[in-house]
């Protein structure tokens, strides 16, 4: 899936808050349509290089979040061509991956 471009839905814009939890998402989240993710759910998706709230993003998996704790794994995407480091994709999805033991794979 890194390297595939994939169109994203929102369910929670930058700036949302959480519906359960007491943050405000600091990057756009939302979910891959089509794709099943090990919860039975749609793909989930951190979107970054994007610094204002969208509806949908069309752009490239350039990173999967591994979760060691958990059944489902997050996608990272960003503008195509558009590239970022393990560690600034650890920090810009901190506010979320912090309550999990997880691993940042840029590469298949």
């Amino acid at each position: 899936m890194i390297g595939d471009v994939v169109k994203v839905t929102m369910d929670r814009p930058l700036g949302s808050e959480h519906p359960v939890y007491a943050f405000i998402y600091p990057i756009n989240y939302g979910y891959v349509e089509g794709i099943l993710a090990g919860d039975g759910e749609f793909q989930d998706a951190y979107v970054l290089g994007v610094n204002e709230a969208v509806d949908e993003f069309e752009g490239e998996v350039i990173a999967v979040i591994r979760r060691k704790d958990d059944v489902e794994e997050k996608w990272v995407v960003a503008p195509k061509g558009v590239k970022f480091t393990k560690e600034e994709i650890e920090k810009e999805t901190w506010f979320q991956e912090q309550w999990f033991l997880s691993e940042v794979i840029l590469e298949d």
